[in-house]
């Protein structure tokens, strides 16, 4: 039986807002400090987690009664290993100067722990359909963190936005460095936390 009664949207918007892998379960940090430098950078690395999310979910949620549970983990980690080869022979091939920023953290989403962390919790326990908008729903989460973290520290930093000056200025070169990355971090995961309270306060208030 699905270990979940949650409808597609619920899936959706669990990952994106409730669940958010960076901002609400503050997972994937190196990636989240290290790369998002600019919202190409984000968006680039965002949408490689994204397919591999997707991909891994479905896949492990269509041969799950078939891994031995002694073996779930390394079947989870060649899983995501394939799909990860594919999506980077993908960037290598048609992106190859943003493959050339960012090559190293596109091979390192084998280990970050917000895919795995998901197919053990839910792809192994539930149907593909939705363990696919699951892992849309992380996928789409992490993706909007880390436009967010590099919209705002590409446009603080050097006053540009998808490499286009529009500021004419650096206002603070401060938030290109990895301490900015933190900081960031930190600030998105309080205003998060601060909707939250007030939507469930809000929701309390209307039932009393």
């Amino acid at each position: 039986m699905p270990a979940t009664t949650k409808t597609t949207s619920q899936l959706l918007f669990n990952g994106i807002l409730s669940e958010n892998p960076i901002f609400r379960l503050a997972l994937s940090m190196c990636p989240a400090v290290g790369i998002t430098t600019t919202v190409m950078n984000g968006l680039l690395l965002g949408v490689a987690v994204l397919f591999v999310q997707v991909f891994s979910g479905c896949t492990i949620a269509a041969i799950k009664n078939h891994i031995h549970p002694r073996i779930r983990i390394p079947t989870y980690t060649l899983t995501i290993a394939t799909w990860v080869t594919v999506i980077d022979l993908i960037l290598a091939a048609y992106l190859p100067d943003a493959y050339k920023q960012m090559g190293i953290f596109v091979k390192l989403i084998v280990a970050f722990a917000i895919i795995t962390m998901r197919l053990e919790t839910f792809a192994c326990k539930n149907t593909v359909k939705s363990s696919f908008w699951d892992g849309l729903g992380m996928g789409l989460g992490f993706l909007l963190g880390m436009m967010t973290l590099g919209f705002v520290r590409e446009l603080l930093g050097m006053g540009t936005l998808f490499g286009y000056d529009v500021l004419g200025v650096r206002p603070l070169l401060f938030f290109v460095l990895p301490a900015a990355g933190f900081f960031c971090v930190g600030f998105m995961m309080a205003i998060f936390n601060y909707v939250e309270l007030a939507y469930n306060r809000s929701k309390t208030a209307k039932q009393s």
